[in-house]
C-alpha cells in the first residue's frame, strides 16, 4: 500500500473534518464520550475512596485505553461512510479479532515512559528525583487536609530542586514526544482498517510523517490551538459546575469533556490515516474471528 502526498492543508483538513465529523452524528458521538466519561469518572471516584487499589484501576484503564480509542475511530470511519456512530463500536476491535494488535500500541509508549523516566533521574539525579517525589506528596497532603495549597510552602519547597536541569528534562522529554507522534499517529486505525502489525504499522507511520511534514506541523500547532481553546472552556464550564454541584460535578463534567476531546482526536487519526495510507479498511463488526490477532 503506497504513501500518498498531501499538502499542507491537509494537516488543517484533518481537524477541520473530525469537528465535521462530530456535527454528522452528534448523538453517536455524544454516547461515545458519555461512556468514556462514565470509565474515566469512574476510575477517579474509586480512586478517591479506594486509595489502596488505585494503582491497579490505573493499569486497567490505561490497557482498555487504546481498545476505546480504536472503536472511536471505527465509528469515525462508518460516520464517514454514511452511518451513525452507535456505542457497539466502542467494541469493534475485540469484534473483529484486532484487540491484541491495538493493546501492542502500548508497547511505544511504555518504552518511551520509561526512557523518560530513566532520563530523569540521569539528568536531574536521584537525590532531586526523591525531593520531587516528596514535594508532589507534600503538596497533595496539603490539598487534601487544607483544600488549598499555602503559597509559600510550595515556594520554599520548589527552592530546594534544580529548576535549571528539571526544565532541560521537560525539553529532552518535549523533543522525545514529538519524535513519537511520526511513529504513531497512524498506528491505530492502519491496525485496526488492514492487516499490518505494531513494527510495520510504526514504520508506515514513520514514512507518512517524514513525507507529509509540513501537513503535520500545521496539524501539530492547529490541534495545540484547539487544546488550548477546549481547555480554557472546559475550565470555565467546570467552574460553573463546581458552584452548582460541587466538586463532583465538576469532576464529571471534567471527564465528558475529556470524553469529546478523545472522540475529536480519533476522528482527526482517521482523517490523517485516510489521507495518507487508507486504502479503504478491510475491518468490519460482521467480520468472523477464531481469537485475538497479534
Amino acid at each position: 500500500m503506497e504513501i500518498r502526498k498531501v499538502p499542507a492543508a491537509a494537516g488543517a483538513e484533518w481537524l477541520l473534518s473530525a469537528f465535521r465529523l462530530l456535527r454528522k452524528s452528534p448523538l453517536g458521538f455524544g454516547l461515545l464520550a458519555l461512556i468514556y466519561a462514565g470509565l474515566s469518572f469512574a476510575l477517579i471516584l474509586s480512586m478517591q475512596s479506594m486509595p489502596a487499589v488505585g494503582g491497579a484501576l490505573q493499569l486497567i484503564f490505561f490497557i482498555i485505553g487504546p481498545l476505546l480509542i480504536a472503536g472511536m475511530i471505527f465509528a469515525a470511519h462508518e460516520v464517514d461512510e454514511g452511518r451513525e456512530a452507535s456505542p457497539a463500536h466502542l467494541l469493534a476491535a475485540i469484534r473483529t479479532g484486532r484487540a491484541g494488535r491495538v493493546i501492542s500500541t502500548l508497547l511505544p509508549q511504555v518504552a518511551v515512559l520509561l526512557v523518560c523516566f530513566a532520563l530523569l533521574y540521569v539528568i536531574v539525579g536521584q537525590a532531586n528525583v526523591e525531593k520531587l517525589l516528596e514535594l508532589s506528596v507534600k503538596l497533595q497532603t496539603e490539598a487534601q487536609t487544607k483544600g488549598a495549597i499555602d503559597p509559600n510552602l510550595m515556594a520554599g519547597l520548589i527552592e530546594e530542586l534544580p529548576l535549571g536541569r528539571l526544565f532541560l528534562w521537560l525539553v529532552v522529554v518535549f523533543a522525545i514526544g514529538f519524535g513519537t507522534i511520526f511513529f504513531t499517529l497512524t498506528i491505530v486505525p492502519d491496525m485496526m482498517f488492514t492487516e499490518v502489525r505494531l513494527l510495520e504499522a510504526m514504520k508506515r507511520s514513520y514514512r507518512a510523517c517524514t513525507q507529509n511534514l509540513m501537513a503535520l506541523l500545521l496539524f501539530l500547532i492547529m490541534g495545540f490551538v484547539v487544546m488550548i481553546a477546549f481547555s480554557v472552556a472546559l475550565g470555565i464550564l467546570g467552574a460553573i459546575a463546581a458552584m452548582v454541584g460541587g466538586d463532583t460535578a465538576m469532576l464529571f463534567i471534567n471527564s465528558l469533556g475529556n470524553g469529546v476531546f478523545v472522540a475529536f482526536l480519533a476522528g482527526a487519526m482517521y482523517f490523517a490515516w485516510k489521507q495518507m495510507l487508507g486504502d479503504g479498511p478491510t475491518a468490519t463488526l460482521t467480520e468472523e474471528t477464531s481469537g485475538v490477532a497479534m
